[in-house]
């Protein structure tokens, strides 16, 4: 019951700020965030996304390609700035089950890859 109060309650809030278009770096900076704490804010944030995106997956009965695609862009949006190639490729080698030297080759280079390309 806790955990489930605790989830609406977070999901309302993510929920809350993505409504007012700003991004967790853009919260992060705003509240003049830096190393640690910023990393901590920052990762709960985009964690928050994440739930508040897969509950609107569900809620709009999306699946496969048009699910993926529509959590990634939602939590790319939600979170902002620098976790997005990070959040974007730990997705992906999850989605391709990756593990060991496989999944961090394969992250390091979506990451590089996705910081070489300009923002659109």
């Amino acid at each position: 019951m806790i955990k489930q109060l605790a989830l609406v309650l977070s999901m309302t809030l993510a929920t809350a700020a993505m409504a007012q278009g700003q991004s967790c770096s853009a919260a992060a900076t705003e509240k003049k965030l830096a190393g640690a704490a910023k990393t901590s804010f920052l990762t709960k944030c985009e964690k928050d996304a994440k739930t508040t995106c897969e509950a609107a997956s569900k809620e709009k009965k999306l699946a496969g390609a048009a699910k993926t695609s529509f959590e990634k862009k939602c939590v790319t949006d939600a979170v902002g700035g620098e976790m997005d190639a990070k959040a974007i490729c730990e997705a992906a080698s999850k989605e391709k089950k990756l593990s060991g030297a496989a999944k961090t080759s394969f992250e390091t280079k979506c990451i590089k890859d996705a910081e070489a390309k300009p923002a659109s």
